[in-house]
């Protein structure tokens, strides 16, 4: 059985990682489906993967005109939206004393802000019974050095689960958080850090997951489908984590 047969889906940054695999499962399983990304070639690759079930449309989530534009040409081509998955987000990590004002502010514009202002945009366009899933993390539950501003806008976002959900329930509009642990990415190459300190992080994060083990993006994308269908219909304002029992074990 397809559980989004005919629904429109809209992910945000869904040119790789785990927006990607997150697309290919929602296409699986019927839906059609709108992603966006900043980079235009990656944008074109991913939809000529994806087939014609899928729309690229290129925007920054932390750009307010972008938004304005996606969810305008979402209205003009579909008229409604049926499942967000609200996955852009940047990650740099840096110890405290190496945190700049620029760096704290561009995560929190895109992880947070961005995030915030896609959910508020979108808002006219969710049919009634829509699900909207947001991509945190294990970081906002745990203390791993050198995450401290990734991990406190994953900290809002998942606090944002929660409020959003009371607030949208009297239109049956669903909120619910995914929270992946390690996951094998190429999002780990864009953390600023050398080839040696992602190995030595990823191996540390490993030893701490009693799975022993990176996630697969299938694995979260499997998890971010149940929430989108109707199976996950008494679902709102949780928090799904997904991480090998790193943080639950």
């Amino acid at each position: 059985m397809r559980q989004l047969n005919d629904k429109i889906a809209v992910i945000t940054e869904g040119n790789s990682g785990i927006g990607l695999a997150t697309a290919r499962r929602f296409i699986a399983d019927g839906a059609r489906v709108v992603i966006t990304g900043r980079n235009q070639d990656a944008l074109n690759a991913a939809v000529a993967e994806l087939g014609d079930r899928a729309t690229g449309i290129r925007g920054d989530v932390a750009n307010l005109e972008d938004l304005d534009r996606l969810f305008a040409q979402l209205q003009e081509q579909f008229g409604r939206v049926d499942v967000l998955f609200a996955n852009a987000g940047i990650a740099p990590l840096l110890p405290i004393e190496a945190v700049t004002e620029e760096h704290f502010d561009s995560l929190f514009n895109t992880n947070v802000r961005g995030l915030f202002f896609t959910i508020q945009k979108v808002l006219p366009l969710l049919s009634e019974g829509a699900s909207v899933i947001l991509n945190a993390s294990v970081v906002a539950q745990s203390g791993l050095p050198n995450t401290s501003i990734y991990s406190a806008t994953k900290a809002a976002v998942r606090s944002l689960g929660r409020t959003l959900a009371a607030e949208l329930a009297p239109r049956g509009i669903r909120v619910n958080v995914v929270s992946p642990g390690l996951i094998d990415t190429p999002f780990w190459g864009k953390v600023g850090l050398s080839k040696d300190e992602v190995d030595a992080f990823g191996e540390q994060v490993v030893q701490q997951t009693p799975l022993g083990r990176p996630g697969r993006p299938e694995e979260i994308a499997a998890t971010v489908a149940f929430l989108a269908s109707d199976d996950a219909s008494y679902f709102t304002g949780a928090d799904l984590v997904a991480d090998g029992g790193m943080i639950q074990v």
